[in-house]
């Protein structure tokens, strides 16, 4: 592990117009820092994507629409996701109480020891990237990200052909 985490640490060059793109450079840090996650939560038998669903179904009594517009997921990644919870018996759909249409996602036993597991390491390598920044600029950081994706970039503009999420090298 500690020769992987130098490889981390090392400054790759990157050419100049890239330094100066917001979009490439939030994208390449999201990119790397998902596949990072997704490696370390393995050895849970979960993903960041299914982490992000159950920590959310945890905050509060959602639809699978609404569970699936809060974290960012189009309807198809969704039930795909919550097949693998419900399979693995970690989360269960059942219906709303206000209406029996809809089914709200609920967050098994299995599935909130899971989540504490999966906070432990993702606390682990959240400061394990944060820490390559000076200590008084981190939390500046994550209060302007926090800013850009709760605001200004908190929903996509309609555009056609629609952009797709980058998918995870395997």
């Amino acid at each position: 592990m500690e020769q992987a985490t130098e490889q981390v640490n090392e400054v790759v060059a990157v050419p100049q117009p890239l330094t100066a793109n917001l979009c490439w450079l939030l994208s390449h840090a999201s990119h790397n820092l998902t596949t990072e996650l997704t490696a370390a939560l393995e050895g849970l038998g979960i993903s960041p994507r299914a982490h992000s669903v159950l920590t959310t179904a945890m905050c509060g009594t959602h639809t699978q629409t609404e569970l699936a517009r809060m974290v960012g997921l189009d309807k198809t990644t969704m039930v795909v996701t919550l097949d693998e919870l419900e399979a693995a018996g970690l989360a269960r759909r059942r219906p709303s109480s206000k209406d029996r249409r809809v089914r709200v996602i609920a967050v098994t036993e299995a599935g909130a020891r899971k989540v504490r597991e999966a906070e432990e390491i993702t606390r682990r390598i959240h400061a394990d990237v944060l820490d390559v920044l000076p200590a008084r600029d981190r939390k500046v950081f994550l209060d302007a990200l926090t800013r850009l994706a709760t605001g200004r970039l908190s929903e996509p503009v309609t555009c056609a052909p629609p952009v797709r999420r980058r998918a995870p090298r395997a």
